[in-house]
């Protein structure tokens, strides 16, 4: 019978919190350190981490050099996604704040998406999102967030920052014109969406599925900055 493992224990900075990665059979398994059980991340179901990083990369693909920002390095899976749909001359940034997550992903976590960390197009920071997409200014194609479980912040209320006004305001100053701003969340919010329309995106929602094409569906929004 498969039970959870736990493997290792990775501290959120400048938060009392903590992810742990547990192995379940041939699976991995991240959950938030006292939760209530609930898995953040599991390495079996990811559709729509991929789908993540593969509406936007694939819309994008074809400019010189693109450049795109993938907020949380999670499992993998949505660098993995990018890296298939985008060019050999491409630059694709990773801002992951927990440096446990991004030691986990050059070990047998990362053998389950194919070691993205090796390819070089790819460029990990152990760095908050939010002082990324605040020091730059029309820098990339494309900008992916899923460094939480949506637009509230749940493995810290840092990450709120992110889905506010301003958050959505910096993310349109760092995106060149016509550029794609792709959020995941586990849930719709409307009020979300509104923020985005306000902040010069044009968005739609878009269901994906966390598995093959049945179970649990979860929301990525796709919003193209309007100039």
């Amino acid at each position: 019978m498969k039970r959870f493992v736990l493997i290792d224990t990775a501290e959120i900075p400048n938060t009392d919190g903590a992810l742990c990665l547990f192995s379940y059979g041939d699976d991995f398994v991240i959950k938030i350190r006292g939760g209530n059980g609930n898995q953040l991340m599991n390495s079996r179901m990811h559709g729509s981490e991929d789908a993540l990083a593969e509406i936007p990369c694939t819309r994008i693909a074809r400019r010189p050099q693109a450049r795109v920002l993938i907020g949380g390095l999670g499992m993998g899976f949505t660098l993995a996604s990018a890296l298939r749909h985008l060019g050999s001359d491409a630059e694709v940034q990773v801002a992951e704040l927990v440096p446990g997550v991004i030691d986990w992903n050059r070990g047998p976590l990362g053998e389950k998406a194919g070691m993205p960390l090796d390819d070089p197009r790819t460029r990990v920071i152990r760095s908050d999102v939010a002082d990324i997409l605040n020091g730059e200014r029309q820098g990339f194609d494309a900008i992916m967030l899923d460094v939480d479980n949506g637009p509230e912040g749940l493995t810290s209320k840092r990450n709120s920052w992110l889905y506010s006004s301003q958050g959505l305001d910096a993310c349109a100053r760092a995106l060149r014109p016509k550029g794609i701003l792709a959020v995941w969340s586990a849930s719709a919010d409307r009020a979300f969406s509104q923020r985005l329309s306000r902040s010069g995106f044009q968005a739609e929602e878009v269901q994906v599925f966390a598995h093959g094409n049945r179970g649990t569906r979860h929301t990525i929004w796709i919003a193209e900055k309007r100039s």
